[in-house]
């Protein structure tokens, strides 16, 4: 019997999709759900009865935002290595930037990388377009079937893509035919935190002066610049990796139309809704990202938007480096941290903390994404929609230790923490490519697909 044939049956779940949870199982049916049986409603027959009593049964989780570093930077991760991470986290499918080694700028190095995840990525893909200074004329060439976004970096990041000619962001917000995603740090203030602490205390100052440096006015005021941009051209805008209150109030909440009465749109990354700047003095630059984490007031207004519905949607800006990288003080020291593995449990134990009710999770990490960026047929538990599902254990504790990570580069900024949940089964377009935490990677080499966009949403 071929593998699209075969019927599955997820058995006795507690099911939470669509702001209700439920007790029920799936049916799936080759990559597609085909039943969703509640308590107490007859059973179908299947071939395979996988056994859920006692587990949470989530769509699977979507990150737009992840740094997978190749081709060009594979020391740190690859294609294959950071995919399998994500499955063992229960992320189903993922967007990668385009700050690799080439970058991802033109239509070349593009389907290069498709091709390359075709043979590599263990989970559903796709790939961010990289904005320049010099590209603008090949946005009219996206293939938009299969691209969720372009990429501008606003403040120069790991990469070093700026996009800083006022001509060209002008061009690419008025002609740009999908979704504008942007790094929002303003270059100016940044150089003249960076004299000023550089003149103070010398030329890689304490880690902890990150924050100052790369400011919170330097979020403002790029952020603001972006939204007007936005507002005079009528470009659909969505602010990468939030990390100050002060940006909120360029923010408004969806109506009842969602996000096709919202164009501009805002996502967090989990490290700001975990760690404060108070964690610099303990974890030193394994918490060093741009944007910086700020202050407890922003993660805990962050985190109330998310309740609100003031921001969109929760992802990681997954970023692997070596562990030699990440030595040094605010200037030395790479940004960025391996996430992907670790976030859906970390989210929930903010639900088990009362932060969040956990449908807004399943919302914010699955529902959400899929509506933004007008993914097809994923992001919910829906007769028809392709079966990306995970399986979480809400009594099994997961301590985060070198021997679990799955990331190449072999740390992260969770080691020594305990999540009181495990994701212990992730399907992937109806393949069980982990049991019982375990990956099949020959499994999910094959069970993968390109991801589509085909709900865009109109200028």
């Amino acid at each position: 019997m071929r593998r699209e044939e075969k019927r599955l049956l997820i058995h006795n779940a507690e099911i939470v999709n669509e702001d209700e949870s439920f007790r029920g199982s799936v049916l799936i049916t080759g990559e597609r759900i085909t039943e969703i049986i509640r308590d107490g409603e007859p059973l179908p027959s299947a071939d395979e009865v996988l056994e859920a009593d006692g587990l949470l049964c989530l769509p699977g989780v979507i990150d737009m935002h992840v740094h997978f570093r190749e081709p060009g930077l594979t020391a740190k991760g690859s294609i294959t290595s950071e995919s399998g991470a994500a499955l063992l986290g229960g992320v189903t499918s993922y967007a990668e930037m385009p700050n690799t080694l080439p970058q991802t700028t033109t239509i070349e190095t593009w389907e290069d990388k498709m091709r390359r995840a075709e043979e590599e990525s263990m989970g559903n893909y796709s790939f961010m377009f990289g904005a320049t200074n010099e590209n603008v004329d090949l946005l009219a060439r996206l293939d938009l079937k299969h691209t969720p976004g372009v990429k501008v970096f606003m403040g120069s990041s790991t990469g070093n893509m700026l996009v800083d000619s006022p001509e060209t962001l002008w061009r690419i917000f008025a002609e740009c035919p999908t979704l504008i995603c942007i790094h929002s740090e303003d270059e100016g203030i940044i150089r003249a935190n960076k004299a000023k602490y550089t003149a103070l205390y010398g030329d890689d100052p304490e880690v902890k002066f990150h924050p100052l440096i790369r400011s919170r006015e330097a979020c403002y005021e790029c952020s603001r610049r972006a939204v007007a941009m936005a507002e005079e051209t009528g470009a659909r805008l969505h602010i990468l990796h939030l990390s100050t209150e002060d940006e909120l109030s360029l923010l408004k909440p969806r109506t009842a139309e969602g996000f096709r009465s919202k164009r501009i749109t805002g996502e967090v990354c989990v490290h700001y809704l975990w760690f404060t700047d108070k964690d610099y003095e303990r974890l030193g630059a394994r918490v060093k990202w741009n944007p910086a984490i700020k202050t407890e007031r922003d993660r805990d207004a962050l985190r109330a938007a998310i309740n609100s519905g003031l921001i969109d949607v929760v992802s990681t800006d997954h970023s692997p480096h070596l562990p030699e990288e990440k030595v040094g003080g605010a200037l030395g020291a790479k940004s960025g941290g391996p996430l992907v593995q670790f976030s859906l449990p970390l989210m929930l134990e903010l639900v088990r903390e009362g932060i969040f009710p956990i449908e807004r999770v399943v919302e914010y990490m699955a529902h959400n994404p899929a509506l933004l960026y007008g993914i097809e047929e994923r992001g919910f538990i829906r007769k028809g929609y392709y079966a990306d599902l995970v399986l979480v254990d809400p009594h099994k504790s997961t301590t985060v230790t070198k021997e679990v990570i799955r990331s190449k580069c072999g740390w992260s900024p969770f080691e020594g923490e305990t999540f009181h949940s495990s994701v212990v089964g992730t399907i992937l377009n109806g393949a069980p490519v982990v049991r019982g935490g375990v990956l099949d990677e020959a499994l999910a080499l094959r069970s993968k697909r390109a991801l589509t966009f085909g709900n865009r949403l109109p200028r």
